[in-house]
Protein backbone atom coordinates (compact mmCIF):
# COMPACT_ATOMS: atom_id res chain seq x y z
CA UNK A 1 0.00 0.00 0.00
CA UNK A 2 0.99 3.45 -0.61
CA UNK A 3 2.04 5.90 1.91
CA UNK A 4 2.10 9.77 1.05
CA UNK A 5 3.40 12.19 3.92
CA UNK A 6 2.60 15.36 3.79
CA UNK A 7 2.69 18.15 6.88
CA UNK A 8 0.67 18.24 9.90
CA UNK A 9 -1.45 21.15 10.18
CA UNK A 10 -4.26 22.02 12.84
CA UNK A 11 -6.85 20.54 10.35
CA UNK A 12 -5.67 17.50 10.90
CA UNK A 13 -5.69 17.84 14.84
CA UNK A 14 -8.83 15.47 15.18
CA UNK A 15 -7.46 12.65 13.83
CA UNK A 16 -3.97 12.86 15.15
CA UNK A 17 -5.36 13.24 18.44
CA UNK A 18 -7.73 10.15 17.42
CA UNK A 19 -4.42 8.52 16.95
CA UNK A 20 -2.47 9.76 19.92
CA UNK A 21 -5.43 8.57 22.02
CA UNK A 22 -5.23 5.22 20.93
CA UNK A 23 -1.55 5.16 21.27
CA UNK A 24 -2.05 6.19 25.20
CA UNK A 25 -4.49 3.09 25.16
CA UNK A 26 -2.18 0.98 24.81
CA UNK A 27 0.24 1.68 27.60
CA UNK A 28 3.19 1.17 25.56
CA UNK A 29 3.28 4.72 23.83
CA UNK A 30 3.95 7.19 26.42
CA UNK A 31 3.62 7.97 30.10
CA UNK A 32 0.80 10.43 29.11
CA UNK A 33 -2.66 9.87 29.61
CA UNK A 34 -4.61 12.78 28.19
CA UNK A 35 -3.92 13.82 25.19
CA UNK A 36 -3.35 17.67 25.01
CA UNK A 37 -4.73 20.55 23.51
CA UNK A 38 -3.97 21.37 19.75
CA UNK A 39 -2.59 24.80 21.68
CA UNK A 40 -0.62 22.80 24.06
CA UNK A 41 0.62 19.92 21.51
CA UNK A 42 1.47 22.98 19.13
CA UNK A 43 3.71 24.80 21.70
CA UNK A 44 5.48 21.33 22.72
CA UNK A 45 7.08 20.37 19.22
CA UNK A 46 9.08 22.40 16.91
CA UNK A 47 7.48 24.61 14.16
CA UNK A 48 8.63 21.82 11.91
CA UNK A 49 9.22 17.93 11.29
CA UNK A 50 5.35 17.49 11.91
CA UNK A 51 4.18 14.92 9.54
CA UNK A 52 0.59 12.94 8.82
CA UNK A 53 0.84 9.88 6.42
CA UNK A 54 -2.26 8.63 4.42
CA UNK A 55 -2.60 5.62 2.84
CA UNK A 56 -4.08 4.32 -0.25
CA UNK A 57 -6.38 6.39 -2.26
CA UNK A 58 -8.59 8.34 0.95
CA UNK A 59 -6.33 11.39 1.08
CA UNK A 60 -8.80 12.83 3.94
CA UNK A 61 -7.98 9.78 6.52
CA UNK A 62 -4.59 10.47 8.44
CA UNK A 63 -2.98 6.52 9.21
CA UNK A 64 0.40 8.23 11.29
CA UNK A 65 2.00 11.37 12.62
CA UNK A 66 5.23 11.93 14.04
CA UNK A 67 6.84 15.09 14.99
CA UNK A 68 9.93 16.50 17.08
CA UNK A 69 10.17 18.42 19.96
CA UNK A 70 12.74 20.19 21.61
CA UNK A 71 14.91 18.31 23.96
CA UNK A 72 16.66 21.70 25.94
CA UNK A 73 16.29 25.29 25.10
CA UNK A 74 20.22 25.89 25.74
CA UNK A 75 21.85 26.54 22.54
CA UNK A 76 24.42 23.62 23.04
CA UNK A 77 21.41 21.38 22.12
CA UNK A 78 20.15 22.98 19.19
CA UNK A 79 20.38 20.34 17.16
CA UNK A 80 18.88 17.65 19.08
CA UNK A 81 15.53 17.04 18.71
CA UNK A 82 13.26 13.84 20.73
CA UNK A 83 11.21 11.83 17.56
CA UNK A 84 7.57 10.83 18.19
CA UNK A 85 5.79 8.35 15.84
CA UNK A 86 2.45 7.27 16.04
CA UNK A 87 0.69 5.11 13.86
CA UNK A 88 -3.50 4.46 13.77
CA UNK A 89 -4.29 0.55 15.02
CA UNK A 90 -5.76 -0.35 11.67
CA UNK A 91 -2.25 1.04 9.71
CA UNK A 92 -0.05 -1.07 12.07
CA UNK A 93 2.43 -3.59 10.15
CA UNK A 94 1.94 -2.10 7.21
CA UNK A 95 5.48 0.66 6.82
CA UNK A 96 3.68 3.58 8.23
CA UNK A 97 5.83 3.90 10.87
CA UNK A 98 8.88 3.21 8.71
CA UNK A 99 8.07 5.93 5.90
CA UNK A 100 7.24 8.49 8.91
CA UNK A 101 10.30 7.90 10.24
CA UNK A 102 11.88 8.02 7.17
CA UNK A 103 10.63 11.51 5.86
CA UNK A 104 11.34 12.69 9.71
CA UNK A 105 15.21 11.64 9.45
CA UNK A 106 15.10 13.64 6.33
CA UNK A 107 13.26 17.12 7.49
CA UNK A 108 15.88 16.58 10.47
CA UNK A 109 18.90 16.90 8.61
CA UNK A 110 17.62 19.74 6.59
CA UNK A 111 17.13 21.59 9.51
CA UNK A 112 20.59 20.74 10.55
CA UNK A 113 19.61 18.69 13.25
CA UNK A 114 22.28 16.51 14.10
CA UNK A 115 20.78 13.85 16.66
CA UNK A 116 17.39 12.28 16.88
CA UNK A 117 16.60 10.81 20.11
CA UNK A 118 13.47 8.48 21.37
CA UNK A 119 12.73 7.18 24.48
CA UNK A 120 10.91 4.07 24.33
CA UNK A 121 9.03 1.63 26.41
CA UNK A 122 11.20 -1.76 25.96
CA UNK A 123 8.05 -3.50 26.01
CA UNK A 124 6.70 -1.52 22.74
CA UNK A 125 9.01 -3.86 20.80
CA UNK A 126 7.47 -2.53 17.37
CA UNK A 127 8.72 0.93 18.22
CA UNK A 128 12.23 -0.38 19.28
CA UNK A 129 12.53 -2.50 15.71
CA UNK A 130 10.85 0.31 13.44
CA UNK A 131 13.72 2.62 15.23
CA UNK A 132 16.68 0.29 14.77
CA UNK A 133 15.93 0.09 11.43
CA UNK A 134 15.79 4.06 10.67
CA UNK A 135 19.10 3.80 11.90
CA UNK A 136 18.71 4.60 15.74
CA UNK A 137 21.30 2.45 18.18
CA UNK A 138 20.08 1.66 21.94
CA UNK A 139 22.04 4.24 24.28
CA UNK A 140 20.25 2.69 27.09
CA UNK A 141 18.26 1.52 29.70
CA UNK A 142 16.73 4.23 32.10
CA UNK A 143 15.59 2.18 35.04
CA UNK A 144 12.74 3.12 36.62
CA UNK A 145 12.86 6.99 35.13
CA UNK A 146 9.30 7.90 35.20
CA UNK A 147 6.03 6.78 36.24
CA UNK A 148 2.47 5.55 34.53
CA UNK A 149 -0.53 4.88 36.56
CA UNK A 150 1.38 4.83 39.90
CA UNK A 151 3.72 2.18 38.08
CA UNK A 152 7.90 3.03 37.74
CA UNK A 153 8.15 2.52 34.02
CA UNK A 154 11.68 2.03 32.15
CA UNK A 155 12.57 3.57 29.13
CA UNK A 156 14.94 2.64 25.96
CA UNK A 157 16.75 5.53 25.29
CA UNK A 158 17.69 5.91 21.64
CA UNK A 159 19.36 7.77 19.09
CA UNK A 160 20.57 8.41 15.56
CA UNK A 161 23.61 10.95 14.78
CA UNK A 162 23.02 12.57 11.53
CA UNK A 163 25.92 11.19 8.64
CA UNK A 164 25.07 15.63 7.34
CA UNK A 165 23.99 17.74 9.27
CA UNK A 166 26.45 18.67 12.09
CA UNK A 167 29.35 16.75 10.24
CA UNK A 168 31.05 20.03 9.60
Amino acid sequence: METTIGELKHEHWDQVCGIYLEGIATGLATFETMAPSWEEWDSNHLPFGRLVAVTGQDSTKIAGWAALSRVSSRSAYAGVAEVSVYVAKQARGKGVGRALLGALVHESERRRIWTLQASIFPENVASVGLHKTGGFREVGIRERVGQLNRVWRDTVLMERRSKLAGAE
